[in-house]
């Protein structure tokens, strides 16, 4: 079952380019589209879908973290941004998987 949500993170852009370059050039597995989106308060929203939420649980475990981590020089905030889970009604494009929802 397709996952998506949304997060509201206290980054900065820098902040935030600095992460996706500890994750490096390899896609993350089971992500399906990853939109980052500046807020009017300045800080950045994620928009996630995932081809399940046991595969975003899982790159998350495996990688994300680990490249938060590095990017915060080891000092990342203890508690994690509220993720807001989205209702799917419909999902249509060429990255939709067989699973979709119809």
């Amino acid at each position: 079952m397709v996952y998506a949500f949304t997060q509201d993170v206290p980054l900065d852009e820098e902040r935030y380019r600095k992460v996706i370059a500890e994750l490096g050039p390899d896609p993350v597995d089971g992500c399906l589209l990853h939109l980052c989106v500046r807020r009017e308060d300045g800080g950045l929203r994620y928009i996630d879908v995932w081809t399940s939420e046991a595969d975003c649980a899982r790159a998350f475990d495996e990688r994300i973290h680990s490249a938060v981590d590095t990017a915060f020089g080891g000092r990342r905030p203890g508690q994690e941004p509220t993720v807001v889970p989205l209702e799917i009604l419909d999902m249509s494009g060429s990255f939709v998987p067989a699973a979709a929802p119809a």
